[in-house]
């Protein structure tokens, strides 16, 4: 028996390619509707989309032991866009126990972004070792938030949404109490709390089916729950 070993980006290709050739493979994924998006540009430096962010530092020079997941404290961040770009939220997942935070905004700005981020995570500051980023403007505001938290950053490279793949994983299970589709200029931080309290609440697989919540307490000695229900509504 052998053990054979695939890119998940090839799985993506294959199951593409099926369904131009009028299979159902497609049907069976998880986010059946998420459009595909070529990884267009250079995977090894900075494009475009990296530009603009002052002292950007890339995840190849984040320590090993964040990349294999050896502590508490690394965390991921992004943020998700609503319909026709009216309104945003800051998301957050720490890596080792799964835990997501967010907050609602009225846009895609560094400052907001920056005080939200801040704002979520300075109630753990001593289990805020790194942040890594994708490449929005957004973040631009990186070093002010390394500064208040006492923590390092770090950049995903461009078109490699995989490198934050817990981030990208809990975006989508948060799409299920906000779809794609949906303006989130209305949506009250008491709505997000609500959702973030629910998933840090669903037992997981990968944590030996204990709860974000519960990995976190174990892992820290703190209560992630009484923490998130605290955030200003």
């Amino acid at each position: 028996m052998f053990d054979i070993s695939l890119h998940h980006e090839t799985i993506y290709r294959y199951i593409l390619q099926d369904r131009a050739d009028g299979g159902e493979l497609y049907l069976q994924l998880r986010y059946k509707q998420k459009p595909y998006r070529k990884r267009y540009g250079s995977s090894n430096g900075c494009t475009n989309s990296a530009k603009g962010i002052p002292n950007r530092v890339d995840i190849d020079q984040r320590p090993q032991e964040v990349n294999d997941r050896l502590r508490v404290g690394d965390w991921e961040a992004d943020t998700v866009i609503g319909a026709h770009h009216k309104g945003a939220m800051v998301t957050l997942d720490e890596r080792v126990s799964k835990l997501r935070l967010a907050l609602p905004q009225i846009g895609k700005f560094a400052i907001e972004t920056k005080d939200s981020i801040i704002e979520l995570l300075k109630p753990f500051s001593e289990f805020v070792k790194t942040i890594t980023f994708d490449n929005g403007k957004e973040f631009a505001k990186h070093m002010d938030i390394a500064d208040s938290l006492e923590c390092d950053t770090y950049f995903a490279k461009p078109y490699r949404s995989w490198e934050r793949g817990q981030n990208e994983n809990a975006n989508g299970l948060l799409r299920q109490y906000f779809p794609k589709g949906m303006e989130f200029v209305d949506i009250a931080r008491k709505e997000v709390i609500d959702a973030v309290n629910r998933l840090n609440s669903r037992p997981r697989k990968c944590l030996g089916f204990a709860t974000p919540y519960e990995a976190f307490m174990e892992l820290t000695g703190l209560d992630a729950k009484i923490m998130v229900k605290g955030i200003r509504l």
